[in-house]
């Protein structure tokens, strides 16, 4: 995974703040590419684990038809209102399709640590609940870009 980056390295996150900033939000866009080759970005739900982006996905959406045919995405998770106020992260890589597609909550060791994280976070509960509609992508970024516009001011 690469973390470093040629612009912007005087705003760039370390990787402590790279962690935190991932663990406290909630809502990424995941870009994808449609068949016709035209991109498609979509809201989405997450969870980082330190290495990887935790993705859970309806799999009847155009997202999900798009991942399976080509899986590159590009992900942005981002917040801050004012200028000197933004902060944000770029995620790109392969995604790999985890577990059983839907997810019903078969064993899966790999998916223990992940649905945790999740869950605590997105619902405030400490088991994943299951609808039978979404399944797991994992975003394990082979590129990483962040900016912290905060940073601005002591430069």
């Amino acid at each position: 995974m690469t973390v470093t980056q040629r612009r912007g390295r005087k705003i760039m996150m370390t990787p402590d703040e790279l962690d935190e900033f991932l663990a406290g939000e909630r809502t990424c866009r995941v870009a994808t590419v449609s068949t016709d080759g035209a991109p498609h970005v979509s809201a989405l739900w997450f969870a980082w684990d330190g290495t990887s982006l935790w993705l859970y996905s309806v799999v009847r959406s155009r997202r999900w038809a798009d991942l399976r045919r080509d899986p590159r995405v590009a992900v942005v998770v981002d917040s801050g209102e004012e200028y000197d106020q933004l902060q944000g992260v770029e995620l790109s890589g392969t995604v790999e399709f985890v577990g059983e597609i839907p997810r019903t909550g078969e064993l899966c060791a790999e998916l223990d640590a992940p649905e945790a994280l999740f869950a605590r976070k997105n619902f405030g509960i400490e088991e994943m609940p299951y609808d039978g509609r979404h399944a797991w992508l994992r975003l394990t970024p082979d590129k990483i870009v962040s900016w912290d516009f905060r940073k601005l001011g002591s430069l």
